[in-house]
């Protein structure tokens, strides 16, 4: 799996330097998308195709080779065979290439173009549109701006070094009317992505805006080393089976010392179901996978697997970890393999601890899940102090068949309320002696 930082902003805000040195520090592939939209214009601009004449520059489109290259330290780009670094930066370009890059056909080239220079790879891609059209699902979004004038101050030294001589006001203008093509555009427009961390490098140093996006490129590249800890699945193995049963049997001796559990009803010996509870402590998941003869795999908020206990826990009893607040894919994934192999599934509909006490609306994903599964639902009710020696109380209900909203999507709140009411009722059942 690739890991994809894209820098977007407008011209002259060190999208460049900056892309430069965090490609050599971090040792990402440095994709300079803009090089490859000055390689079409000079092209046109070498064979005098004009901006007009579509059917000429979709001829160049389809013969156009562009490479870019790293020799001796320095990346270089080559233009059909020919290295065009310098060229490509001349003012004949620098005046073009944004009208050029404007043109639909030649967007579209360029983005297949540069999403295939990117696969399989570690990059880093700057330009106007790399986290909102190019790479969408960038893992690091950054939007670099700057004031006007600096940024023209900017590019004015900057071609001065390389001895491209183009005056300041020229470079000015020049900027300007980029901007305003750049944000008009059909296609890949200039603007932020909804959550792209923005920069403003108007008073900041090369040295600064490098320290501040590499301290958000460590985080990402931590959090996703988390993640992978997070969701990697643990197989089943006859050691782990015998370790879950030793843990298993520690743990409930000390958790009969801690409460006096009382259960009423009962979970079937065998079959896939799903356990639906209500959530008043954080000890209450603990009480039914613990007393339950046959494994529960209970979906729990990812944010527990973060301590180093909970989460080697969660992977012997295979928990499943959720992002909470968002549609998770990969765990209603992971639910329903737990159900097509015949196992016990753990949800609490409420989605966090005492969430009917804060009028909280409950989450349909259980309801969800067994209409698609074909599953029963076990409604369960918990309650208790949770106090050192207090008496704990769960009381399964009998299981609720949902089969009847098969197919019937604007139905599934519906279908929450039937589980949550048989809930209710349950929490203030008395429990039997």
């Amino acid at each position: 799996m690739s890991f994809i930082v894209a820098i977007d902003g407008p011209a002259g805000t060190g999208k460049g330097t900056v892309t430069k040195i965090l490609s050599k520090k971090f040792n990402l592939v440095n994709i300079d998308t803009g090089a490859t939209y000055r390689c079409v214009t000079l092209d046109m601009i070498n064979k005098g195709v004009k901006l007009e004449e579509l059917d000429k520059i979709k001829e160049i489109l389809k013969n156009i080779k562009i490479e870019i290259k790293r020799e001796k330290g320095e990346q270089k780009t080559f233009l059909n065979g020919d290295e065009v670094t310098e060229k490509i930066r001349s003012k004949e370009v620098t005046e073009l290439v944004s009208q050029v890059s404007s043109i639909k056909e030649v967007r579209l080239s360029m983005v297949d173009l540069q999403r295939k220079m990117a696969e399989g790879k570690d990059v880093i891609m700057e330009g106007r549109d790399i986290g909102t059209y190019v790479f969408p699902a960038a893992d690091v979004k950054i939007y670099l701006d700057a004031d006007l004038e600096e940024r023209a101050k900017r590019r004015f030294n900057q071609n001065k070094e390389k001895g491209i001589n183009m005056s300041y006001v020229d470079i000015l203008n020049n900027i300007k009317q980029r901007d305003e093509n750049d944000k008009k555009k059909e296609i890949g427009a200039l603007k932020v992505a909804h959550d792209a961390e923005v920069i403003d490098s108007t008073t900041m140093s090369i040295n600064q805006v490098v320290r501040e996006i590499s301290s958000i490129i460590e985080k990402k590249k931590k959090d996703i080393k988390m993640q992978k800890k997070i969701y990697k699945v643990r197989k089943e193995t006859k050691w782990k089976k015998f370790v879950r049963a030793i843990v298993k049997e520690t743990l409930r001796t000390v958790y009969r010392i801690a409460f006096r559990v009382k259960i009423t009803g009962k979970v079937p010996e065998d079959g896939a179901y799903i356990i639906c509870s209500n959530h008043i402590n954080y000890l209450d998941a603990a009480a039914i996978v613990l007393f339950n003869k046959r494994k529960v795999n209970f979906v729990a908020k990812e944010d527990l697997f973060t301590h180093g206990i909970l989460m080697w826990l969660g992977h012997l009893f295979d928990a499943i970890p959720i992002k909470r607040d968002m549609q998770d894919i990969e765990a209603m994934k992971r639910c329903l393999k737990v159900l097509k192999n015949g196992e016990l599934l753990g949800i609490f509909p409420e989605g966090t601890r005492k969430g009917m006490a804060k009028n909280m609306k409950a989450k349909n994903g259980a309801a969800f899940m067994a209409i698609k599964s074909g599953v029963k639902v076990i409604p369960t009710g918990i309650h208790g102090t949770f106090k050192p020696f207090s008496k704990v109380y769960i009381n399964y209900g009998e299981p609720i068949d949902l089969s009847e909203y098969k197919n019937q999507k604007d139905k599934l709140d519906e279908a929450t309320d039937i589980i949550m009411n048989k809930i209710v009722e349950l929490t203030k059942e008395e429990p039997k002696n």
